[in-house]
């Protein structure tokens, strides 16, 4: 593949991109934090129960279907504060407890860090 050659502009974006990944990561940890909130929220967990049709999912996939959607969220927590450089005992210790006000206090003290650089 050929050496991509790029405009003093195009070349600029990119910089101002990796000048700025601390802030984007962080918002994006706080975006994922907003949505483990509502995925972890009662009225999700316990969804009515209905008789089951063709094609339709029953009651018990809809929990299963949560429960992966989380598991996604907190992959995606987990690079995150990889990208971060999040001492890895930290990191460990947020994966092992899963708990999301863990996560929130935390981000609420990188996000203090980050704001008196």
């Amino acid at each position: 593949m050929a050496k991509q050659e790029y405009s003093e502009f195009q070349k600029g974006v990119i910089a101002g991109y990796y000048d700025n990944l601390d802030a984007i990561m962080l918002q994006k940890l706080s975006e994922l934090v907003s949505e483990l909130y509502v995925a972890e929220t009662p009225s999700t967990r316990s969804m009515p129960s209905r008789p089951a049709r063709a094609g339709v999912p029953s009651a018990v996939e809809g929990p299963r279907r949560s429960n992966l959607k989380r598991d996604r969220l907190w992959e995606r927590v987990h690079k995150a504060m990889i990208q971060l450089k999040v001492p890895p005992a930290i990191i460990d210790h947020i994966m092992q407890q899963r708990d999301v006000q863990v996560l929130a206090k935390n981000l609420q003290d990188w996000l203090g860090k980050a704001g008196k650089r």
